[in-house]
């Protein structure tokens, strides 16, 4: 069997992700399942995975600026929904037999460690798949900047970001038929033309620290074991 070309990486999942193909909200466990199935291939493979998911599925912060609250406020409940799908996460991996950390941005030690680098590469270094909850801990940043964040601390090879579909397009391929797939981009054309790849202030990090960026499509089976064995697939943003 081919060799994986990363010894370490970020994956970047979406809260909307776990909600299920009806997309109603919450967590589907079923669904959870089968993107565990794909972590716990590689991680059994050696790869150093680490973990970064959204909380669309249960709250977005976005969601305060009709309710009255504050952006702190609605970001911070944002944050906490990110913990609710990490242990999610965690506890569907740990059935398949695969050790993890959650570690979170705010303190919260009955049910997670605080997040601490060289405590996270320790774990990583073990073979645990590690869990980033709670984002940076900061309102106003995104789970995107989040994820470039801690890939870039860890020193992370490649920020995968898993999507439902299968890679950057010039326009939304769901209403535009004409849209065109990017196989490659740099990161400054992903700003300039203002691709909704990952957030703006998240691709920034990735370019100043050249980090490659992969999108692609996790619900197809076995695209994450194509990725990490280096199979030509979805978008790479990287630097010229």
């Amino acid at each position: 069997m081919a060799q994986p070309i990363y010894k370490r990486i970020m994956l970047k999942l979406s809260g909307q992700a776990l909600e299920g193909e009806e997309g109603r909200g919450g967590i589907d466990f079923a669904t959870v399942g089968k993107f565990c199935d794909e972590v716990a291939e590689v991680a059994r493979l050696g790869v150093e995975i680490g973990l970064v998911v959204g909380g669309g599925n249960i709250f977005r912060g976005a969601q305060t600026e009709k309710s009255g609250l504050d952006r702190p406020t609605g970001d911070y409940m944002g944050m906490l929904a990110t913990v609710i799908n990490s242990l999610a996460l965690q506890g569907s991996l740990e059935e398949r037999g695969i050790i993890t950390r959650v570690m979170s941005a705010i303190e919260m030690p009955p049910i997670a460690e605080r997040y601490i680098r060289r405590r996270a590469t320790r774990h990583l270094d073990k073979g645990r798949v590690v869990i980033f909850a709670a984002g940076t801990g900061n309102p106003f940043f995104t789970t995107d900047t989040a994820a470039a964040l801690r890939a870039n601390e860890i020193g992370a090879q490649v920020l995968m970001k898993a999507t439902r579909v299968d890679g950057v397009y010039s326009t939304d391929p769901k209403k535009d038929n004409s849209a065109v797939k990017y196989d490659t981009l740099t990161f400054d054309e992903v700003l300039t033309r203002q691709l909704k790849v990952i957030d703006a202030t998240a691709i920034s990090l990735c370019r100043e620290n050249s980090l490659p960026v992969l999108v692609f499509n996790l619900t197809h089976s076995g695209n994450l074991l194509k990725a990490v064995l280096g199979e030509t697939m979805g978008t790479l943003v990287k630097g010229e």
